[in-house]
């Protein structure tokens, strides 16, 4: 069994049972008022619907299971085709931070600019990128250890008006939209929407990363034949405590060297189903749109 643990919250009218994963991902939860259990990863539903029916049970409530909404099965006319790949719209050949180095590169400073913000302590928006590179190489680094296990991952996976993804993983466990965030020495806390860090002003991290989630996911289904799923992730880089609100469900939340997490997940998509994901994902042509 799974180290998985139950925890009580209780608030704002709502009293409920998760169960967690050890790095605080929810597996599915409970409403003690009702009995009805939500399943949120397919993967933990036996050993979760165990370690929560006794305590339903206990607090005199019938448990009864939420059916998962329906996947539909695109129609096979649906489904768009790509142009033969190129190694100019090969997006398999980005390194980690790739958008980030080619701002620097046309943009950043030279080194007389540098050597004087130094002198003056002042912060530039170049620092930000600088730090934000970092970020993307070392969770870069981490991801690409799951290669072995059957995953297969892409960096800077550009979207219109200038963003991108950080890392785009796929493999056996579904699809995920990472995105890094690089805050050394620093603490933070992030809820349903917002995130604080040091207790500072709230940052719309866990929205932006649902939103990019959902617009990769809306390009990935053009162009496969089979129900798609792309679920959005938060990496930290360098912090000194994360915190997570007990209803922060909807996307997962690590430090750098938790991501590791991701590799045993499984059941989700078959290797034939991984390499055509990964064939349309790698094309950037398929981003146009997004």
């Amino acid at each position: 069994m799974s180290d998985l643990k139950v925890v009580h919250w209780k608030r704002h009218g709502h009293d409920r049972l998760y169960v967690n994963l050890p790095d605080g991902t929810a597996v599915a939860w409970a409403d003690r008022r009702t009995g009805k259990v939500t399943i949120l990863l397919e993967l933990h539903r036996r050993e979760a619907l165990q370690m929560l029916r006794p305590r339903l049970v206990r607090a005199e409530v019938q448990p009864t299971e939420v059916p998962a909404p329906p996947r539909t099965r695109p129609r096979q006319e649906e489904v768009t085709r790509l142009p033969e790949l190129t190694p100019a719209d090969d997006l398999a050949l980005n390194p980690p931070g790739a958008a980030l180095r080619k701002l620097l590169d046309e943009s950043g400073q030279t080194l007389g600019q540098r050597a004087l913000d130094w002198l003056l302590r002042r912060q530039s928006e170049w620092d930000s990128w600088r730090k934000g590179l970092a970020g993307e190489r070392r969770v870069g680094g981490e991801l690409q250890r799951l290669s072995r296990s059957g995953w297969r991952v892409l960096h800077s996976v550009p979207l219109p008006r200038d963003v991108d993804i950080d890392h785009l993983l796929i493999g056996p466990g579904g699809v995920f939209s990472i995105n890094t965030k690089h805050h050394h020495g620093k603490a933070v806390w992030i809820g349903d929407e917002m995130a604080r860090v040091n207790h500072g002003s709230p940052q719309p991290y866990a929205r932006k990363s649902k939103a990019e989630a959902h617009r990769a996911q809306k390009v990935l289904e053009r162009y496969v034949s089979f129900p798609l799923r792309v679920e959005p992730v938060i990496v930290f880089v360098g912090v000194t405590d994360l915190a997570k609100a007990a209803t922060q469900l909807t996307v997962r939340v690590y430090r750098e060297r938790e991501v590791s997490a991701l590799g045993p997940l499984s059941g989700v998509l078959d290797p034939g189903q991984v390499e055509m994901v990964h064939s349309v994902a790698r094309h950037r042509l398929a981003w146009l749109s997004a």
